[in-house]
């Protein structure tokens, strides 16, 4: 019994660890300005779900945004990580590989603006809202 909640622990660790892992190595590559608030959270946010809706659904992007950014309700940080998870989670789904997927992403935050509104579009904060953090 403890083996089995053992190994279910395990594996349900292993595929949040990869998704970071994997956002992470490609987020340190990029080197974008504006870790908190700005293109480089932009960037995360959209490839995590990305990589999510790629590997599993995008239906588990839309669960984890309802829970992790009560779907974008409350502040504009919320809003915006959750507008990036939609559209990461679009091109994710749509992506006809790994590194395809990974190359809209990034091409998407290259085209992304501040305060965009377009479903289509990356969007990120006004620099004076930006910070330099990993998160």
């Amino acid at each position: 019994m403890w083996r089995r909640l053992f190994v279910v622990a395990v594996l349900l660790g292993a595929y949040p660890a990869f998704v970071l892992g994997a956002t992470y190595a490609q987020w340190f590559k990029a080197d974008l300005p504006g870790g908190r608030n700005g293109p480089a959270d932009a960037y995360r946010h959209s490839l995590a779900s990305a990589i999510v809706s790629y590997t599993l659904s995008p239906t588990c992007v839309d669960w984890v945004t309802a829970v992790m950014e009560r779907g974008g309700e409350g502040n504009p940080a919320r809003a915006m990580d959750a507008h990036n998870n939609r559209l990461g989670a679009r091109i994710g789904a749509n992506a006809p590989s790994w590194d395809a997927m990974q190359q809209a992403v990034l091409a998407a935050v290259k085209n992304g603006a501040i305060d965009a509104r377009s479903p289509d579009q990356i969007t990120w904060r006004a620099p004076s809202a930006w910070q330099d953090r990993l998160y």
